[in-house]
């Protein structure tokens, strides 16, 4: 192969890395997650990386207010019958800008909070603290299960006009994949990435 075609190959493979990075840069992704007990109930501890294409960050700042859903699921499989789903639980983070204060705020289960930039109000939209998933009452401590956690952008959330956009538009589809790991009542929950 001579010397100019290799440099060429080399050219196109870094091009399509450098492409395939700035597209997933873009979009949520869960860095750590924690069940730990206290009590009756189980709390999930969570970290979660979102990332907004400028569109997205754009709109915000122009009024269109967000709203990122965060989904939790318990299952256990059985050899007989469907997966046993003891225990769900879902929330809603509503992210929005105030021109007036130039300000982010963030309200979530009836907690509001305001930051000064886009990263500092993605940042606190990912932390996930104290969130109540799971009543002792609802699981068997001598049994494993899978837990699994996501979050994404409603778009069943935004106005009519920027719905009909979002289907058309890759950047409005913001979410994570579902991240199942093993629960254990009696064992460590903590998973990190």
């Amino acid at each position: 192969m001579s010397q100019r075609i290799k440099q060429l190959i080399f050219c196109c493979l870094f091009a399509l890395n450098v492409f395939s990075v700035a597209a997933s840069a873009e979009g949520i992704k869960i860095t750590s997650v924690e069940l730990e007990r206290s009590d009756n109930d189980w709390l999930l501890n969570a970290a979660l990386q979102i990332e907004l294409s400028p569109g997205l960050e754009d709109a915000v700042q122009k009024g269109v207010v967000l709203y990122f859903q965060t989904e939790f699921e318990l299952t256990r499989s059985r050899w007989y019958w469907f997966e046993e789903k003891p225990a769900s639980a879902q929330r809603q983070t509503r992210l929005s800008y105030q021109p007036l204060t130039q300000q982010y705020r963030i309200a979530s289960e009836g907690f509001t909070f305001s930051a000064k930039t886009i990263s500092e109000a993605l940042q606190a939209i990912g932390s996930i603290g104290g969130w109540r998933v799971i009543d002792n009452n609802q699981i068997d401590p001598a049994k494993s299960y899978i837990a699994g956690l996501r979050m994404t952008l409603d778009l069943s959330k935004l106005p009519k006009p920027f719905q009909v956009n979002a289907l058309n538009n890759r950047d409005w589809n913001v979410s994570s994949n579902w991240l199942h790991f093993p629960f254990l009542p009696n064992g460590t929950n903590l998973i990190k990435r």
